[in-house]
């Protein structure tokens, strides 16, 4: 369908699958759904400490209007993140502490952008997490149409309504609703494999012995020298 809509009946995911991704975090989770779904490293927690996941309500805008963040506010439930793409570069503060405090109230449990908040200082106080490129004191207008719960490009990934987002001080990883029993099944694993690797770090071990680095290193065609021989240009 072509124009500017806002879907209103969007399927979300598990709460339970969704919780028990937010205990993972955003760093095992890329890893166990084979390093996809990151946003990449330039939308960045306004906070620390917070880790979240939650069902994605999607917003496309117009750079510097927030008018379609509103509207999202209205299509949110409890335990949503809200997550707002400007067709194009937005160094603008899309929301403030006004427009958090509806989302919190609303359940919502976080917000992400590739545009910019501002009123940090207050979303802080207020416990209320973000993941932003910008921060900018500048405010918005509220006079451009757009889309809510439409399929967006939020930096690398592609995010469709109901999708989960997972973020923390890491970052943002984005895992397609339809695959979260699986991504999770691979995170837990790879959770637990950790577990018992730190174990092991702990009394001693190391990563070149635990991962086999070995005989990568000596397929790559690295190899050990003492100085001595390093400095008559040897190898």
């Amino acid at each position: 369908m072509g124009g500017h809509v806002v879907v209103t009946d969007i399927e979300r995911a598990d709460a339970d699958v969704v919780a028990a991704l937010a205990a993972l975090g955003s760093a095992t989770v890329h890893e166990a759904q084979g390093r996809t779904g990151y946003v990449g490293p330039d939308i960045r927690p306004i906070q620390q400490g917070a880790a979240i996941a939650g069902s994605a309500i999607t917003v496309l805008t117009a750079p510097g209007d927030n008018l379609m963040v509103h509207v999202a506010i209205e299509q949110s439930r409890a335990g949503d993140v809200i997550v707002v793409v400007p067709r194009g570069d937005s160094p603008y503060g899309h929301i403030g502490e006004l427009m958090a405090t509806q989302m919190q109230v609303c359940g919502v449990r976080g917000y992400v952008t590739s545009a910019g908040v501002r009123d940090t200082t207050e979303l802080r106080r207020m416990g209320f997490p973000a993941w932003t490129r910008h921060i900018s004191a500048e405010g918005c207008v509220k006079d451009t149409p757009g889309s809510v719960n439409v399929p967006v490009v939020l930096g690398a990934a592609i995010v469709h309504p109901g999708d989960i987002v997972v973020a923390d001080d890491d970052g943002v990883a984005i895992v397609p609703r339809a695959d979260a029993a699986d991504v999770l099944a691979a995170a837990t694993a790879r959770a637990e494999k950790e577990a018992a690797n730190r174990v092991r770090y702990e009394a001693g071990e190391i990563s070149m012995d635990i991962n086999r680095l070995r005989p990568v290193l000596a397929d790559l065609g690295v190899s050990y020298i003492p100085q001595a021989e390093y400095d008559r240009g040897g190898r």
